[in-house]
């Protein structure tokens, strides 16, 4: 370790708090920033750490009441480092095991960080986090680790991020509007497309993702259907969209009345202001016609609507309001009377084939138009993921495994607040469908509105990062 990489000594500090380091005479606090990433060498373990605080310090406090002037350079440089220092509050966030005792030797490159459980002794060295550091807490560009950026302040050095282990858990990317989240989680998504390490189902709600849009700053940015071609199939609700120019997409989709079902009903129950004797009504229908309750009840005359009522011992009234309301749901331009469930399966072909699927809403992007068909597509996709699974516990056969799937979803507190978490396929994704290979990356400017049991799931998931 050279000289001007060591920074100062510990001096004081508690676990549930911070460190306190002692700067050396040479270094100055204004060479430091608030939040730059740095290390302490312990006896037994590297402290991957941040800087939370800086602080000047004097050991005479009589010296404060007649300080040197300004031109007294000389007598500054004396005082500096004896009768004046600074220090520094460093929280440590991670730390990796060393091979041996000694607090120089070479750290072994195989350590994996873990969670903090213990604090370094006094005189533990600080120092910059090197760029070999970083490699062995963010690990090293290339293969599954994609670089996501630098730090804020600090080192200019590489954070890169392990995408098989991002596959492997539902994740969040929160911000308000206009802090970039939808770019954040475009990298992400880019890195996964690039790397191979899992498939991408997209719900392109606000046309963030499958073409080039502008930045704040008013530059282009590409699209991945733009950047990676055939590896991404753009599957859109707008018939509009497919005629655009430089916005070809592969294919329309289509949902029919018959793949509609009373949990997606419920689901929109604000949005189609539905009242409280709706649930009663839709399972006096299904029991009825199965299937076809949703076309059954559209198609109804006021006096078929009157027989029915009488023989189910349902309310005629409360029939008539909600075939009014589902009018609604039937008038979206992406809705059929019919439809088999052959798109949708065909989607789970594409990434099984380890194309890359986005679903394009275009102008069709309504709130009503994301939480019905995002809710149609990921029940179908979830069934298919579990037959898959299954099948390959039975076989054992590799070739029969389902690629690593991540669903990216918009808006998430609209699937996964506490009632709708109960309700929606979402909820069950969140909650247990790691088992399966289907993941979760949520995009949302208030993760308050979230379901707790949903993201303290998340938080478990790897206390180490």
């Amino acid at each position: 370790m050279t000289q001007h990489e060591r920074l100062g000594i510990i001096t004081d500090g508690a676990f549930n708090a911070t460190l306190t380091a002692r700067l050396e005479a040479g270094v100055s606090t204004e060479g430091l920033s608030i939040g730059s990433f740095v290390i302490v060498e312990g006896e037994d373990h590297l402290y991957f750490s941040t800087i939370s605080d800086l602080q000047l310090r004097v050991t005479d406090p009589g010296l404060l009441s007649v300080p040197p002037g300004a031109a007294s350079t000389f007598v500054r440089a004396a005082l500096a480092g004896i009768s004046t220092y600074a220090v520094v509050q460093v929280k440590p966030m991670l730390m990796i095991k060393k091979p041996s005792a000694d607090p120089l030797a070479f750290v072994d490159q195989t350590a994996r960080p873990e969670p903090v459980r213990t604090i370094p002794m006094h005189f533990a060295i600080l120092r910059h986090a090197s760029e070999g550091d970083f490699e062995l807490v963010f690990g090293r560009e290339g293969g599954k680790f994609f670089a996501m950026g630098t730090p804020l302040v600090g080192a200019d050095l590489p954070i890169s991020l392990d995408l098989e282990r991002l596959m492997e858990r539902s994740n969040g990317v929160f911000g308000q509007s206009g802090t970039g989240k939808s770019f954040l989680a475009r990298l992400l998504l880019c890195g996964i497309v690039q790397r191979k390490v899992g498939v991408n189902l997209i719900f392109d709600m606000h046309d963030e993702y499958a073409f080039g849009v502008t930045s704040e700053d008013k530059v282009m940015v590409k699209g991945l259907k733009d950047l990676f071609g055939t590896r991404v199939q753009v599957w859109s609700l707008s018939e509009q969209a497919g005629r655009r120019a430089g916005r070809r997409v592969d294919a329309i989709f289509k949902i029919g009345l018959n793949q509609i079902e009373a949990d997606d009903i419920l689901l929109l129950r604000e949005e189609l202001d539905l009242n409280e004797t709706a649930e009663t009504t839709i399972a006096l229908l299904e029991r009825d016609f199965h299937g076809a309750w949703l076309a059954r009840l559209l198609g109804m005359t006021p006096a078929e609507m009157e027989d029915w009522a009488k023989g189910a011992n349902a309310s005629s009234s409360a029939l008539a309001a909600l075939q009014r309301k589902l009018y609604l749901v039937e008038r979206r331009p992406f809705v059929v009377p019919q439809a088999d469930t052959k798109a949708i399966d065909e989607i789970v072909a594409l990434l099984d084939r380890g194309i890359h699927v986005i679903l394009h809403f275009g102008s069709e992007s309504r709130t009503l138009d994301h939480m019905l068909v995002a809710n149609i597509v990921t029940r179908r996709v979830r069934e298919l993921y579990v037959q898959k699974m299954e099948k390959f516990v039975e076989s054992r056969n590799e070739a029969d495994a389902p690629k690593p799937l991540m669903i990216t979803l918009e808006e998430a507190h609209k699937f996964l607040n506490p009632r709708a978490a109960r309700q929606t396929i979402f909820g069950t994704i969140a909650r247990e469908l790691r088992k399966f290979r289907v993941t979760l990356m949520v995009v949302d400017q208030r993760p308050s509105g979230i379901d707790s049991e949903v993201l303290r799931n998340w938080a478990r998931a790897s206390p180490a990062n």
